[in-house]
């Protein structure tokens, strides 16, 4: 049998890595068929990922797909999945902010989007969470500028900015900024006692905990965390507990399937030195406002994820929330929000007015950069699809 063949792009977004489709090339629009093509084509299940494109690391097994809007105050559709490496799962429930930089710079190359120098706007429906995500990218003789002398941290060199702001992605997943509609709540966590925690959703759902209250500094490496079965069992039980309270799994037991991604858990903790994943290069306390790991399911982020970033900045900004006495007192007064991760920090900017009506969020904003990498034709073994021609 001849394998089926389907033009692809492989783009780095920020930290991250994917495989972008345009949506018109996509080989069929059933759900369930599509969802085993995107396994087979990255190759999942596999802790390797050896048959596929996938980087076997949850930065790089990422998918999306791009086509023209569906709605007027759009320039295009984007529609996101988060792959499973060696179990075989496509989850469509987040927007990953990482790859989000990558689409404005797809859209113009892919000619969805016209080139305007010497900056182009381009306006993102993330299909995922029904929200509008507005990439700001350089241009030069038509084309998305490459060079430039924006670094950002876990990303080897220079790039050209890309600004994305986050303010129109409140309540991507609750359609409410503070789902719980508290700034901080308890629970009894099994092996820990009662736990403070925020929950924040814009851009998408997350739960912020302290470090200490899980007997941790907050410094640890992804691979010490992971290490500690008692502390990642509780993170996600939490995690679980989360989710079942805003409705988006019906129990614990339950949860693990019914919404792996949602929310993820931000460990926090005041600025203090920290070594940098793969490099063990040490950064010291005064380059971040405070630190943080990002854990989904029982695997620690090696970097920091654009949509971990962008809630927490905002619980750092607002008074009540965990995570807001814990951050550098002179972040709150420039509204500018340096998180130190793994393989570095990265800034957000957040501005919050306070009305009678509610938290308004006036800026939320975050600079990545992105690289179109490689253009062709991706094959998947038709033995795994016997229901596409």
């Amino acid at each position: 049998m001849t394998q089926l063949g389907t033009r692809g792009v492989i783009y780095r977004g920020g930290t991250s890595k994917a495989l972008l489709v345009r949506s018109e090339d996509l080989p069929t629009r059933d759900t369930n068929a599509l969802e085993r093509w995107i396994l087979a084509v990255l190759g999942s299940p596999d802790a390797r990922q050896i048959d596929g494109v996938g980087g076997a690391d949850i930065l790089t097994s990422k998918f999306g797909h791009v086509g023209p809007p569906s709605r007027s105050d759009a320039d295009v559709d984007y529609t996101f999945a988060q792959v499973g490496i060696d179990q075989p799962h496509v989850d469509w429930s987040i927007m990953c902010g990482n790859i989000l930089s990558a689409i404005g710079p797809y859209a113009i190359d892919e000619g969805l989007v016209a080139a305007k120098e010497p900056v182009t706007v381009v306006r993102i429906h993330n299909v995922n969470t029904g929200k509008i995500v507005s990439a700001r990218v350089e241009v030069h003789d038509g084309r998305p500028q490459t060079t430039g002398s924006t670094h950002i941290d876990g990303v080897p060199g220079t790039g050209s900015p890309i600004f994305l702001d986050f303010k129109a992605a409140v309540g991507a997943k609750t359609g409410t900024l503070l789902p719980t509609g508290n700034r901080r709540d308890a629970a009894e966590v099994p092996g820990f006692g009662l736990v403070e925690y925020s929950v924040i959703d814009i851009a998408g759902m997350q739960v912020c905990v302290l470090a200490k209250d899980f007997g941790l500094k907050g410094t640890e490496g992804p691979l010490q965390i992971q290490d500690m079965p008692k502390v990642c069992a509780a993170l996600d039980f939490l995690r679980r507990k989360v989710a079942v309270d805003t409705g988006f799994a019906t129990s614990l037991e339950t949860a693990h399937q019914e919404s792996p991604a949602t929310p993820f858990t931000l460990l926090v903790a005041p600025p203090a030195d920290w070594q940098l994943y793969g490099t063990q290069e040490i950064r010291p306390a005064d380059s971040c406002d405070l630190v943080a790991r990002c854990v989904i399911g029982n695997v620690v982020h090696k970097a920091f994820p654009g949509t971990g970033s962008i809630p927490l900045a905002v619980a750092a900004a607002l008074q009540g929330t965990v995570v807001h006495d814990i951050t550098r007192a002179s972040a709150h007064h420039a509204g500018t929000y340096r998180v130190g991760h793994p393989s570095g920090t990265v800034t957000v900017e957040v501005q919050l007015a306070e009305t009678t009506a509610g938290i308004d969020v006036v800026r939320a904003s975050l600079i990545r950069t992105a690289r179109r990498i490689f253009e062709g034709t991706v094959f998947a073994e038709p033995s795994r699809l016997p229901d596409l021609p």
